[in-house]
């Protein structure tokens, strides 16, 4: 659906932004002379901007409008582009770094909600997943463009933060011709007619049952503290959607993506060798998110996370022996690390957004999603500060075996507690888990 592909672009800009640093950071370093804190501290600041934007957004979303807030994203990504592209001195930059934090948080909450409330229910775990699915496109493509502008000489490091502009200029436009998600017209503007257009274009054999659906949901949460996401009934989505977003970031990806180059050097490879693997590394991701979008309305979410889980285990502790025994002949660690990705992209990259945004009841779904986005980007702003200093201090052997042994309590969540959501309305997923 068009729809869903134009706010997916979202995503695009969300995984350029997050690793278009990672072949940026050493000449930033470099250039404005950092220390040790001041280097964590770039690298961290759009993290931070990251956690306190997907804190705020359910307030937007719910208040403006999912459509609204979608134009604050697409400000946010070509601000930070621009500004950090022309920052002369270390305080701006990190001011514009922080921008484009706050613009991947908001969209990381706002992006899914929007996409889950527009897709029927049948393609929901595909259309949703497009979203991750541009987060890798946008990885792999800033890895490309970074390989290809380091050769622009001392100022390649501004074209490699500038050239976001582009898609983020094209996603501004692209958002005016998309319309406000149905589920927040009737939920919080009670828009009748204007929601049962778009559903009927959405879903048009079933489109009065869906609409009698969303208003019997409204009905049945209007008793209580039902906008209160801490009132007690929703403590099941809660457990979930937070224990999902923190296994997420405990398997060690945002440290791979950050600092792949880095580690490869700590594994024996030559700069330019790094970098280069590190193309390999978003290609990979990508070419996995692929095939799991492609099968995850058939499979289901548990599936794709029973079979990354063990994989993800086997990959970091290859990683983590291959440093403990220091053979580091050939490239045993870019492999290890290309099977790492190739599992997250196929469960835990794949499953995340979806599941968050599916799990919530239609009037706390922009707080749910709050929720679970904001552990995820906690934690990722806990590991990307933190691994330089334990990987330095405690060695590869250890840390990898750190992430390894928090995917084994991964598969035993996701065997025991992980509920299965393929091809269940939004409402049928609420009375299944708010109910039992």
């Amino acid at each position: 659906m068009a729809w869903a592909m134009v706010v997916a672009l979202g995503g695009f800009l969300f995984g350029f932004d997050t690793a278009v640093i990672s072949g940026a950071e050493k000449s930033i370093q470099q250039f404005w002379h950092l220390s040790v804190f001041e280097h964590g501290l770039t690298i961290s600041i759009a993290l931070i901007g990251t956690v306190i934007g997907s804190l705020l957004s359910s307030r937007p979303s719910d208040y403006f409008g999912r459509k609204n807030t979608l134009y604050f994203v697409a400000i946010a990504y070509f601000i930070s582009s621009i500004g950090t592209s022309l920052a002369d001195n270390w305080y701006i930059f990190l001011i514009f770094r922080f921008v484009g934090g706050l613009g991947v948080g908001t969209s990381s909450v706002t992006a899914p909600i929007y996409i889950s409330e527009i897709s029927p229910a049948g393609r929901r775990g595909t259309l949703v997943g497009l979203f991750q699915f541009n987060i890798v496109l946008g990885i792999l493509i800033s890895y490309l463009s970074n390989y290809l502008i380091t050769q622009f000489g001392e100022a390649s490091w501004r074209w490699m933060l500038g050239v976001q502009a582009f898609p983020a200029a094209l996603f501004l436009v692209l958002i005016y011709f998309i319309p406000e998600s149905p589920r927040w017209l009737i939920l919080k503007k009670g828009q009748i007619n204007q929601a049962l257009a778009i559903l009927q274009i959405i879903n048009p054999l079933n489109s009065n049952e869906e609409l009698k659906a969303i208003q019997n949901s409204k009905l049945e949460n209007t008793e209580g503290n039902a906008d209160n996401l801490f009132s007690g009934q929703y403590k099941k989505p809660i457990i979930l959607a937070m224990l999902f977003a923190f296994f997420n970031q405990v398997s060690g990806i945002n440290a791979i993506i950050y600092y792949a180059p880095r580690i490869f050097e700590m594994a024996g490879l030559g700069a330019h060798s790094s970098l280069l693997s590190t193309v390999g590394i978003g290609l990979i991701n990508f070419i996995f998110t692929l095939l799991a979008i492609n099968i995850i309305d058939k499979v289901g979410r548990k599936l794709l996370m029973m079979i990354g889980s063990f994989g993800l285990i086997a990959s970091l502790f290859l990683v983590a022996y291959t440093f403990y025994a220091k053979n580091f002949s050939g490239y045993a660690v870019p492999v290890y690390m290309m099977i790492f990705i190739a599992f997250f992209a196929f469960s835990q990259g794949a499953v995340i957004w979806v599941f968050i945004s599916e799990i919530f009841p239609n009037q706390v779904r922009a707080k749910g999603q709050t929720l679970g986005s904001s552990t995820h980007w906690i934690m990722a702003a806990l590991i990307a500060f933190s691994f330089p200093f334990f990987a330095e201090k405690l060695g590869g052997a250890i840390t990898f075996s750190f992430f390894g042994s928090m995917m084994v309590l991964q598969l035993i969540f996701v065997w025991k507690w992980m509920p299965e959501t393929k091809g269940k309305s939004l409402e049928q997923i609420e009375s299944n888990i708010i109910m039992h």
